[in-house]
């Protein structure tokens, strides 16, 4: 117990100076929820190797860490920030800077008529009635911890709104910039909810990235609700400093008909933890849950996903593949749901890894439960080595041993990089792979 207390004083702390700072000027609800979360982070604490959702993912370093809750920070140069900005973002860009909206560096004055993307501070006061239904309705407060101390600490954040029969033609960038700074290690907690009403579609991309080095502890939580007939294409990139800690959630509603993708890359951080789940409210739903994961030295990443089948005649698409180099560990749980009621469900869910080194380790574990009777579902997970009878084949035709390498993975990677269907992150992940490898090579 006394560990306990000092595992989530910092956040206490946090909190009550959190609250005196806005509540006199946050509405009556606000307060409410943040409260009812923050209990619900003090009652579930951290998770442990004791949790079976956590047996392969030690959350201590994050813990032992006396995080504080970061503050405004300088903005970065034009120069800096376009290292994370694919070059010109030529459609509508948020940045945030340690969780907060800058104005100066976000270009969103150009959009489409039905179309609101903006700060969720702003929202908050002007919109309330649009985002008050929706904030912290789908992501689990009661269950899960990290996405309750996200909640209690809600303030900023993205908020996208697409009215009835919008579509936005370019993609939206939410770019979420995390300081280590030298005042100690800090904390920010990205929030993003996105609703997309019937007949509206969009693009959206949501990266993460570190502005130099640091320890620096980033807890995400996005909420996607997709109403009937809406299309959605969302895209998580994080390339976090390897001195980072990341925890995010991505929790999908859809509604009838409704089509959501969702994609899932990790190239930084040192601890990554990834929940990505979907519910079909409405019958004739599809959804497709892709991932990605590109790690060495120690690098720890852990992708959970969920797919809830509550109705019928729903279809779901899930493939997760890893790359793992040196003493890199990586964990994959997915988890399909077929309800009782939830007849005519197609459901897919492939998990493959590509383990460089005898020392990389992976931990799969794909998962069924099916009560109905009348559905396809299929699942399967692979973990292996390049194959050499492959390797054999290439340098009989003049290609040096780390060029066969090179080739096989970039292979390997290439079955998920080609869905990719923002060009720009498209070739950054190209470029992000060749660099790792050419490092990997020199390591050797």
């Amino acid at each position: 117990m006394i560990e306990t207390i000092q595992e989530t004083e910092n956040y206490i702390s946090s909190f009550t100076s959190l609250e005196k700072s806005r509540a006199s000027n946050d509405p009556a609800w606000l307060n409410e929820l943040r409260r009812s979360a923050l209990d619900s982070f003090l009652r579930l604490g951290f998770p442990t190797t004791h949790d079976e959702e956590w047996r392969f993912t030690n959350v201590a370093p994050i813990t032992k860490v006396p995080f504080e809750l970061a503050a405004d920070a300088k903005d970065p140069s034009s120069a800096e920030l376009m290292r994370f900005t694919f070059g010109i973002w030529s459609g509508i860009q948020l940045v945030f800077v340690n969780g907060t909206y800058s104005t100066a560096l976000s270009s969103n004055r150009t959009q489409p008529n039905g179309v609101f993307v903006g700060s969720l501070a702003e929202a908050l006061e002007k919109q309330a009635d649009r985002v008050q239904p929706h904030l912290a309705r789908y992501a689990s407060v009661s269950e899960e911890p990290f996405a309750a101390l996200n909640t209690a600490f809600v303030s900023d954040g993205a908020f996208v709104y697409l009215t009835k029969g919008c579509v936005v033609e370019e993609p939206i960038h939410l770019l979420f910039l995390s300081h280590g700074e030298k005042t100690g290690p800090k904390v920010c907690h990205p929030r993003v909810l996105v609703l997309a009403e019937a007949n509206s579609q969009a693009q959206i991309l949501e990266s993460h990235a570190s502005l130099g080095s640091g320890v620096s502890f980033t807890n995400s939580v996005t909420e996607l609700v997709a109403e009937e007939n809406a299309f959605v294409d969302h895209y998580k990139l994080q390339r976090e400093s390897l001195e980072a800690f990341h925890i995010s959630t991505v929790q999908v509603q859809l509604g009838r008909s409704a089509n959501v993708s969702t994609q899932s890359i990790s190239l930084g951080g040192s601890l990554v933890r990834n929940h990505v789940n979907a519910v079909f409210g409405g019958e004739g739903g599809e959804a497709t849950l892709n991932g990605f994961y590109l790690v060495n030295g120690r690098q720890h990443v852990d992708n959970h996903t969920s797919i809830d089948h509550a109705k019928p005649h729903c279809n779901s698409h899930e493939l997760y593949k890893g790359i793992l180099d040196g003493k890199a560990r990586g964990v994959f749980n997915g988890r399909i749901i077929v309800r009782p009621d939830a007849q005519k469900t197609d459901s897919k869910q492939t998990n493959k890894n590509l383990i460089l080194s005898e020392e990389a380790l992976v931990n799969t574990n794909p998962q069924l439960e099916i009560y109905a009777d009348d559905v396809k579902c299929t699942h399967g997970a692979t973990i292996g080595q390049l194959d050499s009878d492959a390797i054999f084949y290439l340098r009989s035709r003049g290609i040096d041993l780390e060029s066969a390498r090179h080739l096989l993975t970039y292979a390997f990677a290439g079955d998920f990089i080609n869905r990719l269907k923002i060009e720009p992150l498209r070739l950054a992940l190209e470029t992000s792979l060749f660099a790792r490898l050419a490092e990997g090579q020199e390591e050797r």
